[in-house]
């Protein structure tokens, strides 16, 4: 048995740094709607944030969708 440890490398470091980049984008989005809780306990407007939250969590919908897409195909 021969295992190919440069391309066995190379796919945890890819793997690592999607999963580090998804979870990034999720905590954004979370950290965003929290923001449009305080902001409506206070009065302010939260538009911006819970916009950014959405396309935070658009984005990883996006991701998974394309890696289920590589899987598949």
């Amino acid at each position: 048995m021969n295992i190919d440890w440069a391309a066995l490398g190379s796919v945890f470091g890819v793997s690592l740094g999607a999963t580090v980049a998804l979870v990034g984008l999720f905590t954004l989005g979370i950290v965003g709607l929290s923001k449009r809780e305080s902001a409506s306990v206070r009065g302010d407007s939260a538009a911006l944030a819970v916009t950014g939250a959405y396309a935070c969590f658009a984005a990883c919908a996006a991701a998974v969708a394309y890696g289920i897409f590589i899987i598949v195909s």
